[in-house]
């Protein structure tokens, strides 16, 4: 028999109504990637710092979101917030244009400045907005930052820029092209009041800003992927008729010619940038002993300890052995806080010099040193530590900054002496060993050079024109190698170990000439006990150095290299 109440109608069911609450499943969002095109939740996207976590595709940003990433909470004060865009040039559609992008954007113009401090270190602060009008630099863009230049320069601030940009605002005409010239003005001024500068560049970067203060600072990062140029690649390709290889005018690629410092990922960004910043504060004091972490490991096996009665070729097969330390291994060891920074900004980045900012006992340097490689890959890439032209490039563009903050210079030498080749000679290798040898003779910071290893001839002087040269016990200095001499003036390098001995290339040799000032005990070399001893004695050079003005260090550089050389009247 059928149940009655399945007769009823549901209005006519005895009793309130009671309603079941339905857990809907929650709503994702999904975002596609534009490198790896797959599809990936928006949610887990932001917390990935809008950084693709499957292809690590770096996506762009706002600037409201990339203050929120970068500074320290709550510590953004914001400059000239109603300063915007006006229509210059009664140019069709341009205020229907500025409309629409202050109501994407929810800004009045494409950047933003401020003040704001990011891991402790106070700072100025402009990031572009590549949502309104792709970035692009009108009148209003060039005054904010022109502004937060000026008013740095005034509080002693150091200045962070984040760049992105389609290039020129057309619609402002020639006002437009004449921001670069006023804000690469402002950029000059706050840098001749020792103050720094650092950009980082991001996607896109190109056009007028790129030609002007996106490329003028002092360390110029960038995040990996970034489309980094002058002309985008379809004015390129439209020039050229020629499709742009993969990769062309990425930020990869500007590293690798030499033009930028440094690739870094987002989520590193604000250490990177306080850590610089630090490096480059007057006041600032770095720590004593910190915990270091290799990025060079050490060989794997020690070196055998030097024979007092080693010949000198026997040193000179030493210091070229696979098991020596290298010399970025050491800068590891030695060092605090290396921040290599790469390029010479006109041609590329040679592998064969390693050089960048650190602390040594607190106080913040500039390191410039060899690298032969760890192995045969490597030292192949490095031409066995010949540098090229633009090595020395790099080397000079971090002396003169090292001059511009006041910092101290060491450098740390093991080349067999300047690469040898067809480019490096089409490119000026001569020119660029001698502008090294004339800026580090009148630098007006303290210098101290160490050979390591091998010194050869002038690939290894243009790094040691220096208040104090010293050699470590076992290394060796020579106007040439032995095979080479060997070979040109008795036309037989099998005998070059009668060279070596005649050139005299030893430690204890060339410091009784009065050539070096001081023999460094290398025992243990390679240990924490040396590093710390060998740290301990770069940092009393340097104090005493220190202590020296501009120009005495300059009389007494050039005193010490003029009476080298015994002449009788």
């Amino acid at each position: 028999m059928t149940d009655e109440r399945h007769a009823k109608s549901a209005n006519e069911l005895e009793g309130p109504v009671t309603e079941v609450p339905v857990e809907l499943p929650e709503r994702h969002v999904l975002v596609r990637c534009p490198g790896c095109r797959r599809a990936v939740d928006a949610a887990e996207l932001s917390s990935a710092l809008d950084v693709c976590p499957r292809c690590g595709t770096h996506l762009r940003i706002g600037a409201r979101r990339r203050i929120e990433v970068t500074i320290d909470d709550g510590s953004f004060e914001e400059w000239d917030e109603g300063l915007e865009a006006v229509d210059l040039l009664g140019f069709p559609d341009y205020p229907a244009k500025l409309e629409a992008a202050r109501e994407k954007s929810g800004e009045l113009d494409g950047v933003i400045t401020g003040r704001a401090s990011i891991g402790g270190e106070a700072c100025a602060l402009f990031v572009m907005n590549g949502d309104f009008m792709m970035g692009s630099m009108g009148s209003a863009v060039g005054e904010r930052i022109c502004r937060a230049f000026e008013r740095a320069t005034e509080e002693g601030l150091p200045v962070v820029g984040f760049a992105v940009s389609g290039g020129a605002r057309m619609q402002e005409g020639t006002t437009s092209l004449m921001q670069m010239a006023k804000v690469s003005a402002a950029v000059r001024r706050h840098g001749e009041e020792g103050l720094a500068y650092l950009v980082v560049l991001t996607d896109p970067t190109s056009g007028g800003v790129t030609a002007s203060f996106a490329m003028e600072a002092d360390v110029c990062l960038a995040e990996p992927g970034a489309l980094v140029a002058f002309a985008g690649p379809r004015v390129v390709e439209q020039t050229t008729h020629r499709r742009l290889p993969a990769g062309f005018q990425s930020a990869e690629f500007q590293l690798s010619h030499g033009f930028v410092d440094a690739i870094v990922e987002r989520s590193e960004l604000p250490g990177a940038i306080s850590g610089l910043l630090a490096l480059h504060d007057p006041s600032a004091r770095g720590p004593e002993h910190a915990e270091r972490l290799p990025r060079w490991p050490l060989p794997l096996r020690d070196q055998e300890p030097l024979r007092p009665d080693a010949s000198a070729y026997e040193r000179v097969e030493r210091v070229r052995s696979n098991h020596r330390p290298t010399i970025p291994a050491l800068i590891d060891q030695v060092f605090d806080g290396f921040f290599e920074l790469h390029g010479d900004r006109g041609f590329g980045d040679d592998p064969a010099i390693v050089a960048g900012i650190a602390w040594l006992a607190g106080r913040p340097v500039t390191v410039i040193g060899t690298d032969r490689g760890r192995n045969t890959k490597e030292r192949v890439e490095r031409n066995f530590g010949s540098p090229n032209p633009e090595g020395y490039r790099k080397a000079l563009r971090l002396m003169r900054q090292a001059e511009k903050f006041g910092r101290p210079v060491v450098c740390l030498v093991d080349t067999s002496g300047a690469y040898c080749g067809m480019g490096a000679e089409e490119r000026g290798q001569g020119a660029a060993i001698a502008d090294s040898i004339v800026a580090m003779s009148g630098l007006s910071v303290p210098e101290v050079t160490v050979i390591c290893g091998e010194g050869g001839s002038g690939g290894a002087l243009a790094l040691a024109v220096a208040d104090r040269v010293c050699m470590l016990s076992g290394a060796v200095y020579s106007v040439v190698s032995p095979e080479g001499c060997a070979s040109i003036l008795w036309r037989s390098a099998k005998r070059a170990p009668e060279a070596a001995e005649a050139l005299r290339i030893t430690a204890p040799e060339l410091e009784r000439m009065g050539l070096v000032d001081e023999v460094i005990d290398e025992a243990g070399m390679g240990t924490s006990a040396f590093a710390d001893a060998f740290g301990a004695r770069l940092a009393s050079m340097i104090d005493e150095l220190s202590g020296l003005d501009a120009s005495e260090l300059v009389s007494r550089r050039y005193d010490k290299f003029r009476s080298m050389g015994r002449f009788s009247e």
